[in-house]
């Protein structure tokens, strides 16, 4: 497995900087549920540095699952019931109205829900947020109000109003953000600092966390936008708030390739860590299931704001359905991954998997806008077929 898998593998990151339109840096790696077996990287963090295993790098959306592990753990510990109104944890949930429609003058139409949100509708994204990158009524919201998107890491940002009633349809969104709130009130503490505490110290991810600290920064990657043409620009002095209002549990987390693989490896091994448990296994079963119901599926991300993201979808044509916090291909899918697998991604082009049947799971990264940009979701697919291959 080693050899062969180091010469695929290295291969193709050098092509992904290599080729036109090329990737400014990337970092992969590969873990089965003792170890890492293949880590490699390709290309530039910085003007002067290459890109390295353990670089800096914002992972957006893959925070969402961190934030899902805590909520799971209080959980666990009967202190928050996932299934009672969110609202009596974090009050202002309970002011959160449906959107029906705009009127005339470009206001929004607003009407009170059949039903309350829950935390578990919540970690499932049936809540009925969005987000205005991939949803056209959030992004004319914003526009018309003057609203800020979620990465401004203000409260203000939060009090956006549902799509559709609680519980009645999927949609990808801040729900996540609004899940780390209610983690803050069940603890009493931030909400990195309840990470640290119960998640990365357990875990030993030592270089992740919502602030970057001096020694954080020495390995950070630049953000690159590409342009219409290809060709990449770098996003000079690019970064996600540091010690914002609200620590966002969807997207505000800096990690690196090396410590998001310790994550994995928890999730791979029934919710052990190195240092004790950070889940029990009936929680990770749980949470690894489909939380949809059979008829529910997801569906594609459109990309609204196209200096974000293209249209998104994994394994198009395939069933996905949503566990807490994941997606999970309901079929086999043509790289090798299981049926039941869990994976999500980050805006900038970063993508993992968690294979819990065949006790593997891969890490992809690099720092780059619009989302499935079509030369990373190629290289990371491949990536992952030449995992599947070596184990075979």
């Amino acid at each position: 497995m080693g050899q062969n898998l180091k010469d695929a593998a290295d291969a193709i990151l050098r092509r992904g900087v290599e080729q036109t339109p090329g990737l400014p840096g990337i970092v992969a790696m590969a873990t089965d549920r003792e170890r890492v077996f293949y880590a490699g990287a390709a290309g530039r963090r910085g003007a002067d540095a290459p890109m390295t295993t353990d670089t800096v790098m914002a992972i957006f959306s893959t925070t969402k699952a961190v934030t899902a592990t805590a909520a799971l753990q209080l959980a666990e510990e009967g202190r928050l019931d996932l299934d009672a109104p969110a609202a009596g944890y974090v009050p202002a949930l309970g002011e959160i109205q449906v959107l029906e429609g705009f009127t005339e003058d470009g206001s929004p139409r607003l009407r009170p829900p059949a039903r309350p949100i829950t935390t578990r509708m919540l970690l499932l994204h049936t809540a009925g947020f969005g987000y205005d990158i991939f949803n056209d009524a959030y992004a004319r919201l914003l526009r018309e109000t003057k609203r800020p998107s979620v990465t401004s890491g203000t409260r203000a940002s939060l009090m956006t109003p549902l799509l559709f009633d609680p519980g009645e349809s999927w949609e990808y969104g801040s729900n996540i953000d609004w899940a780390g709130q209610v983690i803050e009130v069940v603890t009493g503490q931030r909400l990195g600092v309840v990470m640290r505490e119960r998640i990365f110290s357990a875990l030993g991810m030592e270089s992740t966390g919502f602030a970057l600290t001096p020694a954080l920064r020495t390995r950070l990657a630049r953000m690159h936008q590409r342009n219409d043409d290809g060709t990449l620009k770098v996003l000079d002095g690019f970064e996600l708030p540091q010690a914002p209002e609200v620590e966002m549990g969807g997207h505000g987390l800096y990690s690196t390739a090396e410590d998001y693989l310790r994550f994995v490896r928890m999730w791979l091994n029934d919710g052990a860590g190195p240092h004790g448990p950070v889940l029990r296994p009936e929680t990770v079963a749980m949470a690894a299931t489909n939380g949809l119901g059979p008829a529910m599926k997801i569906r594609a991300l459109p990309g609204v704001k196209r200096h974000l993201s293209h249209d998104a979808e994994f394994f198009p044509g395939m069933p996905k359905s949503w566990g807490l916090s994941f997606m999970i291909n309901d079929e086999d899918a043509p790289t090798g991954r299981s049926a039941g697998s869990l994976a999500w991604a980050g805006l900038a082009n970063l993508y993992f998997w968690i294979d819990r049947t065949r006790g593997v799971g891969g890490f992809w990264g690099t720092q780059l806008f619009p989302f499935a940009d079509p030369a990373s979701v190629e290289n990371f697919l491949e990536f992952e077929t030449a995992v599947y291959r070596s184990l075979a």
